[in-house]
């Protein structure tokens, strides 16, 4: 009934395991969620995307087995973008840096504006500063988190736009099985958004 348009897959474990990130990006493709973001609070992830990439590709055959029409993959904060079969979905590898570390940046922006009597300081507000935001520049804030490990944490992961982001926990990201990932679909499918009345 109700799926969501950008998930964001949080590993708050010490030991990611590229097999199994790359099988839960390829089932968000599969039920055809648009934006998927990949992030370890490590970075190790986005260190070794081309790793991930390939683990994508292979997972896709592997699982879907489709020859379906082509797909950005883009890294954030970096200029290479790969091609991967199947539909219309598009990836971003996050790590810390892209998280807190962004939001200092963009502000270090707009006050350099400021200074050059381009923008005023009454200028700033939240589509503002969401347009200054470089890590996800055209992807709209996630709907929705599946955060796996024990720490109760996002660990830095996008704090800026997960104000209104559906969170649930997993044990872990580790040999997890398609019914985990779909009955936490299902759970985010009967949340009620009260958007904070």
């Amino acid at each position: 009934r109700k799926l969501p348009v950008h998930v964001g897959l949080v590993v708050t474990e010490e030991e990611p395991s590229y097999a199994d990130m790359a099988s839960l990006v390829v089932w968000c493709m599969a039920v055809g969620i648009s934006y998927v973001s990949v992030y370890d609070h490590n970075g190790i992830f986005k260190r070794n995307n081309s790793r991930l990439m390939d683990e994508i590709l292979k997972q896709q055959q592997e699982l879907l087995g489709l020859d379906c029409s082509k797909y950005t993959v883009k890294f954030a904060n970096q200029d290479k973008t790969g091609q991967v079969l199947n539909c219309q979905s598009t990836l971003k590898v996050l790590s810390p840096e892209d998280g807190k570390a962004d939001i200092v940046k963009a502000a270090q922006n707009f006050c350099q504006l400021v200074a050059q009597q381009q923008r005023t300081h009454s200028d700033l507000d939240v589509n503002m500063l969401d347009n200054l935001l470089s890590s996800t520049n055209g992807f709209p804030d996630p709907d929705l988190v599946l955060k796996f490990g024990p720490v109760d944490s996002t660990l830095g992961f996008l704090p800026w736009h997960i104000r209104l982001t559906e969170i649930i926990s997993l044990p872990s990201h580790l040999n997890i099985s398609y019914e985990d990932f779909f009955s936490a679909l299902h759970h985010y499918a009967a949340c009620e958004q009260r958007w904070g009345k």
